[in-house]
């Protein structure tokens, strides 16, 4: 005699998980990446704006780590030091980079608009905020002051190097859902603007919406988006979401604010039984 059992969640969601700069701070997450270019600038190597770049989202200390493993800058730290880069290179490279972002993130934290207004539309549904980051903790004490100052405060944040692993893997995103007291991972969506975003919220279960065009994949400084007409802005947002698309996501929107609707299709499907 044999079994199966099938078990569904059909209720309403109960939760998101957001991301920081380039979803709910800093618009086109210029504060990561220039502090990266400068800490490879002081050790002797120039690395492109597409390679600081890439890794997006991962704790920084990896981050750094996924850059010297780049085919091309491994070679320019080869010929610039005279070996391979190792993680005693990764160590003293994250030690210039963490002053270098605690001094620049202010200027970058301002909330992305209509961020704000999202998260309150997302509270009066009855949803809590969770929030996960691949800054550690000194640059977040930075990047919550400036964010509450201007009225964004989630219920929950976790930072990189508080979970024995980061992101992309589930630990961060769940830790969240246990600090929130959410039953089904199902009834939870994660909303960031990177790949790495995308995974995370994957690999924890989650439904996934990816954010373009005020984010990493995208990348400009909110007057410089602005002043786009809206052929070049469709230009850049056709490979940005690709990439996000390929990686999973089960959903993109153009803001957070834009992702509000999302919601209401995510919620229709856990009404006919579906999973993420």
């Amino acid at each position: 005699m044999s079994f199966t059992y099938s078990r569904r969640y059909t209720g309403p969601l109960q939760a998101v998980v957001l991301d920081w700069a380039g979803t709910t701070v800093d618009h086109g997450c210029l504060a990561p990446a220039a502090a990266f270019l400068e800490a490879f600038r002081q050790s002797g190597v120039a690395i492109t704006l597409e390679q600081a770049r890439t890794p997006m989202g991962m704790p920084k200390w990896n981050h750094i780590q996924a850059i010297t493993r780049m085919p091309a800058v491994a070679d320019a730290w080869a010929a610039a030091h005279g070996a391979a880069p190792t993680d005693a290179d990764v160590d003293a490279l994250y030690e210039r980079f963490l002053p270098l972002q605690i001094a620049v993130v202010e200027q970058h934290s301002d909330l992305i608009p209509g961020a704000a207004e999202a998260v309150a539309a997302m509270r009066a549904r009855g949803l809590k905020i969770g929030s996960t980051t691949g800054y550690p903790p000194p640059v977040m004490e930075v990047v919550r002051r400036v964010a509450a100052d201007q009225g964004y405060a989630p219920d929950v944040t976790v930072c990189a190097g508080e979970t024995p692993t980061g992101r992309p893997g589930p630990a961060m995103a769940l830790k969240c859902l246990i600090a929130l007291s959410v039953t089904s991972v199902e009834a939870c969506v994660k909303i960031g603007d990177t790949v790495v975003d995308v995974e995370e919220g994957l690999n924890a279960g989650m439904w996934t919406i990816a954010i373009l065009d005020t984010g990493n994949e995208v990348g400009l400084p909110l007057a410089e988006w602005r002043a786009l007409d809206e052929d070049r802005r469709a230009a850049l947002r056709r490979p940005a979401e690709e990439r996000l698309r390929r990686a999973g996501a089960h959903y993109v929107a153009a803001s957070l604010a834009d992702a509000l609707p999302l919601l209401d299709a995510i919620e229709a499907r856990l009404a006919r039984g579906e999973k993420p």
